[in-house]
């Protein structure tokens, strides 16, 4: 017998699916050159002060007076206590270290996070969304039966379109807990801290959860976008905060983020997930934590901000050179992502094999981020500027 929940899930994961095809196309046509500006892994090599640290901890592990075996599952205190005072309380935040739960990324927490939720919870997501919400809501047998519209029985969806400016309505019904990842991945797009207000506001009126996704939040230029969904006030009360260090420090090999979980929430969720972390996850590797540590370094902090600030030119540039082929973009200005329409007539999967066969170019299908992202495709500025410029060149001549 197996979790029959599985077997509900739709063929393969989203960017499994992609890497399958782009690996048989390579196979079919092994003298083309193949540019990704798909799934959105990093180019760049680790900051200098990153690398630094890395050297520094595997000399460390080589004494042994100075050998670290299991750590805590929390995570060590040096990089709890550096997020603390970096992330929260630079912007007025007050966190306590012990709200702060050191991971792999992201991806895990927000999957695992799940896991707390009771089986009759109801949940709501925007649309298009992050795959891993809704995924990891369906193996934990709460997403109901998979419909031919592409949703899911038992979800809420709240769609974000150019019609609504991106901008999820609040649900129709009552939902437990909300799913919101700003800035947007796949859009791009952002919330400012009136409209986010809203959203606390919604939550605590109504009795719901947030599960805020701030992995993107160092790409924010415009100053009224949060960077926390905890610069709301009363959000320590109904929020769940994920963070990561892929995307901001290039972490995506390194593996090392963060969970905020606040004591202050009106379920008291913060023992629960250390009951959960101390049982199924053994911590993150001291290696990792020391790597993390050093981008709140001084110099940590100027050589990750040269990274971003060089996949943000990526983004400019993109964004400049599509607007003037006449597509219709969004994103791109507070996020790494730019939200592409696709050519009239033409279906996300479509285009996707349009760019691949014609332009030899890789996108991901907004159709494979929920039902609204149809007719759209997600492209991602972290490539190098060389070859970034190149597959715009490519997608020029499409026509």
């Amino acid at each position: 017998m197996i979790n029959e929940n599985f077997q509900k899930l739709p063929g393969a994961y989203l960017f499994a699916e992609i890497a399958q095809k782009v690996k048989a196309f390579k196979a079919e046509n092994p003298e083309m050159e193949v540019i990704s500006l798909g799934i959105g892994d990093v180019t760049q090599p680790l900051a200098p002060a990153v690398v630094e640290a890395l050297h520094k901890a595997a000399d460390e592990m080589a004494v042994a007076a100075t050998f670290r075996g299991y750590g805590p599952e929390r995570g060590y205190d040096f990089l709890r206590e550096a997020i603390v005072a970096n992330d929260f309380r630079a912007r007025g935040i007050d966190i306590e270290a012990d709200e702060v739960f050191v991971s792999d990324g992201a991806k895990s927490d927000t999957g695992n996070f799940q896991e707390l939720l009771g089986a009759d919870v109801c949940i709501a997501v925007t649309d298009p969304v992050y795959p891993v919400y809704v995924d990891s809501n369906v193996m934990g047998g709460r997403a109901g039966e998979l419909g031919e519209d592409g949703r899911w029985s038992n979800v809420e969806y709240l769609p974000c379109t150019a019609e609504n400016s991106f901008v999820p309505e609040f649900p129709t019904k009552h939902v437990d807990v909300i799913y919101l990842c700003y800035p947007n991945n796949p859009t791009g797009t952002t919330l400012t801290k009136e409209q986010l207000k809203r959203w606390v506001d919604y939550a605590l009126e109504h009795d719901a959860l947030i599960f805020y996704d701030a992995a993107y939040e160092a790409y924010i230029q415009s100053e009224d976008v949060p960077h926390s969904i905890y610069e709301i006030p009363g959000a320590k009360a109904c929020a769940v905060e994920f963070h990561s260090y892929s995307k901001t420090a290039g972490f995506t090999g390194i593996r090392c983020g963060y969970t905020v979980v606040p004591k202050a929430l009106r379920v008291n969720l913060n023992p629960l997930w250390n009951r959960r972390q101390s049982t199924k996850f053994n911590g993150t590797s001291y290696l990792s934590q020391r790597a993390a540590e050093a981008i709140y370094t001084l110099e940590g902090k100027k050589q990750i901000r040269a990274t971003i600030d060089y996949y943000m030119e990526n983004a400019r540039r993109m964004r400049e050179a599509l607007v003037g082929m006449g597509f219709t973009v969004y994103g791109g200005t507070d996020a790494p992502y730019l939200w592409v329409r696709v050519l009239e007539g033409t279906t996300s999967w479509g285009f996707f094999d349009k760019m691949l066969h014609e332009a030899q170019v890789v996108c991901t299908p907004g159709v494979g981020f929920g039902p609204a992202g149809e007719g759209y495709v997600r492209l991602t500025a972290f490539g190098q500027h060389e070859a970034t410029a190149k597959a715009l060149e490519r997608i020029k001549k499409l026509g």
